[in-house]
């Protein structure tokens, strides 16, 4: 399954799918692209960050 990332709206902790007593806070965690997070995306629940960060592999790929 793909995987996004995404951060809680300000002044929000949001429940994890898997484990309701861990939660998304301020800090930007890496998620399935699951109907779950979609709907909380859309409520404004949640906010989908952007990945600014390049992996090492396509770094790599870039130099050679």
């Amino acid at each position: 399954m793909d995987k996004i990332k995404v951060k809680a709206a300000d002044g929000l902790n949001v429940p994890m799918a898997h484990n309701p007593y861990e939660y998304i806070g301020d800090m930007p965690v890496e998620v399935d692209n699951a109907l779950y997070y979609r709907r909380l995306i859309a409520e404004g629940d949640l906010i989908q960050v952007a990945s600014s960060v390049e992996s090492e592999s396509d770094k790599k790929k870039g130099a050679e």
